[in-house]
């Protein structure tokens, strides 16, 4: 989510567009060009469940907040977390109208089941960033709900992980700065891109994206 105060800041959704594809994030990005497939649909259906603004639910020792606006001003980017989950404990920090200290986990809504690589975990690190620059804390685990599985996976928040996405960011706002859009790179995670029919055109025409990774994989 952006303003207009924040229109120089990166949406934080792209961190995990730029992992899986930095093609993918610059043709979404950079270009402004989207193209909806089954998964995008199923994604955006799940995250209306979730997102209901700043919706505030408290379960005992546990305030639950919906659609946390987030940011960051040292990364610049910004952005909107699915759910924070404040749990009381002395260690953490106090909060407004809320008796005692708590301890703050974002959680992540996803459609399929846990991947392999770190698209996920990356994006994210990248909320954990923004609440510990918000609320002066330190943010050592989060959580993924896949919906595929009905189950959610506790994410410890590593400091890897964090100067990973450090990292990330400054690649990414070198490339918009640019207005650079990376050349084409096929591999096996063309299969289950939605932009396929934008980023390879002709490909697409004349062949499967499948048979042109085969093609590759032969050469």
């Amino acid at each position: 989510m952006e303003s207009n105060e924040d229109e120089n800041y990166l949406m934080l959704s792209g961190i995990q567009h730029f992992s899986f594809c930095k093609r993918q994030w610059a043709l979404i990005h950079i270009e402004q060009q989207w193209e909806e497939n089954v998964k995008t649909i199923e994604g955006q259906h799940l995250h209306k469940k979730v997102d209901q603004p700043l919706i505030r639910e408290k379960r005992g020792d546990k305030l639950v907040v919906r659609a946390m606006p987030v940011k960051s001003n040292q990364l610049k980017i910004t952005g909107v977390c699915d759910v924070v989950e404040f749990i009381r404990n002395d260690e953490g920090i106090e909060l407004n109208g809320e008796e005692g200290k708590y301890k703050a986990y974002p959680v992540e809504y996803k459609r399929g089941r846990p991947k392999k690589d770190t698209t996920d975990i990356l994006q994210l690190t990248a909320q954990a960033l923004c609440l510990e620059e918000m609320l002066l804390i330190e943010i050592d685990s989060g959580f993924l709900f896949y919906n595929e599985i009905k189950h959610r996976v506790e994410i410890p928040i590593s400091s890897e992980h964090k100067l990973k996405v450090k990292s990330i960011v400054t690649e990414m706002f070198d490339y918009f700065q640019r207005g650079y859009t990376p050349k084409v790179k096929a591999g096996t995670h063309c299969k289950s891109c939605s932009l396929q029919n934008i980023c390879l055109p002709s490909l697409m025409n004349k062949k499967s994206v499948k048979s042109y990774i085969e093609g590759k994989l032969a050469e």
